[in-house]
């Protein structure tokens, strides 16, 4: 319940009645399936606004391959043009100094900065310790090039608050230098400070950064931080498409990487005779065969969808909803007066977006594994998501993994034998130490009564 610290004001009723409409005439299957969705952070659910607009769309409009000069492919081409201007205008960049190139998702963005950065001997390749497997994988590029790799590491509550100090020692190489980091944790929520980018272009690192689980409910000012690469996904910010991310980046930084090959749509031309190639000036020398061009005509009426809505508000919604999740989270007991959940990083709404990690508790304080959470959410229509959420280093400082414990458990068996189950029983001490989480996360549909039933999973597996 809320205290009286935190009774309803005007402002909050008259929040709560425009996300109440917005649910009932844009998401109403949520309802009508008795579904609490809880997995913003894996993806967003598309509208009906969204989904009709882009039926009609189709229905009424022919698209073609854009690498042709007819009228179809000229009408795609525009769609995929606007949709990088509406792009560039949503994350407040200068077009001037930014670029797009639409990609698969953020993975295969990362993949195009991973495999054509100019790393080296003389440089280093920065990653933060909480950051997603996709941006993990940096460090086998960086690696093959004979450049070091250092980590920035979490505090207790899983911040990056000494980073800037850090990043400050590791700066004496004189090659290049890039610092990758989330400015939103998939794992706990927690937004790191963006100031970071600015101490790392102080000390000459370039900065990658993934605004995957940032950009859903935060503004984010390419105007103000300057980072010289950014990654997303679409389909996280409102559902639809599918298949659809962007590589944004400054148009200096894409001239200084380095393609290792070339394919359909990257190239100006390309002879076999005479063994040449050339790739274009611009982002379409990262732009792999044919772009989801049908894709990205479906962008304008997803950022309408954010207009509508409005930013600050989505923001302040979700912001909310979190904090009456945390607080209902924290406030179960046992009889025996021991905690129901505990909760992976800060218990406060500073610098946190709507990502909750947490496990549940038997009354001894054994952790619940998180399957049988899984299991038992599925069965009460509760969709929660379980594991570390590909993001180990935000996993292992959670749960205060023993780093000598850990690498034996996983030599364990041969390759491919591996299980969670098996890695569980190996860290053992009789279940206190965990080896996942369950992940509850928040989003512009999500309501009081989702956050309600994900409190009352907790007391039903806890029970």
């Amino acid at each position: 319940m809320l205290t009286a610290a935190h009774r309803p004001t005007s402002d909050d009723l008259s929040l709560d009645a425009f996300f109440a409409t917005l649910r009932a005439e844009e998401f109403p299957q949520l309802d009508a399936s008795a579904l609490a969705y809880l997995d913003y952070t894996g993806s967003a659910l598309p509208s009906l606004r969204q989904l009709r607009a882009h039926d009609e769309l189709l229905r009424d409009t022919i698209f073609g391959n854009p690498h042709a000069e007819h009228g179809p492919s000229a009408r795609s081409t525009r769609a995929l043009d606007t949709a990088r201007a509406l792009l560039l205008a949503h994350l407040d960049a200068d077009d001037a100094e930014y670029d797009v190139a639409f990609t698969a998702n953020t993975t295969a963005a990362v993949k195009l900065v991973a495999e054509s950065y100019p790393f080296s001997a003389d440089g280093v390749c920065v990653l933060s310790a909480d950051n997603h497997n996709s941006l993990n994988g940096l460090r086998e590029f960086a690696r093959r090039a004979g450049a070091p790799v250092a980590y920035l590491p979490p505090d207790g509550e899983l911040r990056l608050t000494d980073a800037s100090a850090a990043l400050g020692e590791l700066s004496a190489p004189r090659g290049p230098k890039l610092l990758a980091f989330p400015a939103q944790s998939n794992f706990s929520g927690v937004r790191h400070p963006l100031e970071l980018i600015r101490a790392a272009r102080a000390a000459d690192f370039d900065v990658l950064l993934d605004a995957a689980a940032y950009l859903p409910t935060a503004r984010l000012s390419l105007r103000a931080w300057q980072p010289e690469f950014v990654v997303l996904s679409f389909y996280k910010l409102f559902g639809l498409p599918t298949g659809l991310g962007a590589l944004v980046a400054k148009r200096d930084a894409l001239s200084r990487l380095r393609r290792p090959w070339f394919s359909g749509g990257t190239v100006e031309y390309v002879s076999v005779q005479n063994d040449r190639h050339s790739l274009f000036p611009d982002a379409r020398r990262f732009e792999d065969g044919t772009p989801h061009f049908l894709g990205a005509a479906a962008l304008p009426a997803g950022f309408a969808l954010l207009a509508h809505v409005g930013m600050d508000r989505l923001a302040s919604h979700v912001a909310r909803l979190t904090m009456t999740l945390i607080q209902g989270l924290l406030a179960l007991r046992h009889d025996n007066g021991s905690p129901m959940a505990r909760l992976y990083g800060p218990a406060n709404g500073r610098d946190r977006g709507g990502t909750v990690a947490f496990n549940v508790l038997h009354e001894d304080g054994r952790v619940i594994p998180y399957w049988v959470v899984e299991e038992r959410a599925r069965a009460l229509g509760v969709a929660v998501r379980g594991g570390c959420f590909c993001n180990p280093g935000a996993a292992e400082a959670a749960f205060g993994f023993d780093a000598g414990a850990a690498a034996r458990c996983l030599a364990e068996g041969s390759q491919g034998a591996f299980s969670v189950q098996r890695f569980a029983r190996c860290m053992g001490r009789e279940g206190r130490t965990a080896v996942g989480a369950v992940r509850a996360s928040l989003g512009m549909a999500s309501n009081r009564d989702d956050v309600d039933r994900a409190i009352g999973l907790v007391q039903a597996v806890a029970a």
